[in-house]
């Protein structure tokens, strides 16, 4: 393979590489942790909403409360992570991405 070809080989994997991870920056990530937090997030790692259950408005559940909204966080953004590394690797062959 010449150097013109590598270059044209590397520029369209460029191009699907950021046209994959603008498709990821828009999905959407709901995550639901014990039947009282629902958080919802973008592929941006942007935090489109957070539903608290009626029932776990009780005083004596905010630390519960606020526990399942933490896990719930972290959990969406693993999974922002995870996709995004499985898009580095299905497209350029390599974790990381292309460099």
């Amino acid at each position: 393979m010449n150097m013109q070809q590598m270059l044209a080989q590397a520029q369209k994997m460029q191009r699907e590489l950021q046209k994959a991870m603008n498709e990821l920056k828009e999905k959407e990530f709901v995550i639901n942790k014990n039947g009282m937090v629902v958080v919802t997030v973008t592929g941006n790692k942007e935090v489109k909403s957070i539903d608290i259950d009626n029932d776990a408005m009780d005083v004596d559940n905010k630390d519960m409360v606020q526990e399942s909204i933490v896990l719930a966080l972290n959990e969406a953004f693993a999974k922002i992570d995870a996709e995004a590394e499985a898009i580095n690797e299905r497209i350029t062959g390599r974790a990381g991405g292309l460099f």
